[in-house]
């Protein structure tokens, strides 16, 4: 028992001390959603332990609930870096998409291979669908964008 305690707490001391802008790796499911925006191992592990001790990520895929999206957009490779990138950048993606330009609009275009200007123009137009609220998360609006585009 003490060994495990002890296991324990060294992994939670290296996950304090990881790189606070580490990107969540767990997809997304019920775990997911209840340790976003927290980074390094334990928090991943606890989310990824809670998908499968519930299966719940199974069902969020096929259901496009839990911040799953059954037709993968968001876990595939552009998809998924997209995600990354607004999971941190969203407020100032938020700023850039009202006005239909700026870095983030740059950056999401390198990422997503398509020009800035055109999706400047997309993300412009249909801001109000992307963010209908200030609580629009970094999922949600993924999922929009990739659909968008």
């Amino acid at each position: 028992m003490k060994k495990t305690l002890l296991a324990l707490a060294a992994v939670a001391a290296v996950s304090l001390s990881a790189n606070a802008h580490a990107v969540d790796s767990t997809g997304c499911g019920l775990g997911s959603l209840a340790w976003r925006g927290q980074s390094g191992m334990v928090p991943q592990v606890l989310a990824v332990t809670t998908n499968g001790t519930f299966g719940n990520q199974t069902f969020g895929i096929t259901s496009g609930t839990s911040g799953c999206d059954p037709h993968g957009r968001v876990t595939g490779g552009t998809g998924r870096m997209t995600l990354a990138f607004l999971e941190n950048n969203l407020e100032q993606f938020a700023m850039d998409a009202s006005a239909g330009h700026g870095e983030t609009i740059d950056t999401l275009a390198g990422i997503l291979n398509v020009d800035s200007e055109k999706l400047g123009e997309v993300a412009k137009t249909n801001f109000a669908s992307l963010f209908p609220d200030e609580n629009a998360d970094a999922v949600d609006v993924t999922v929009k964008l990739m659909a968008l585009i």
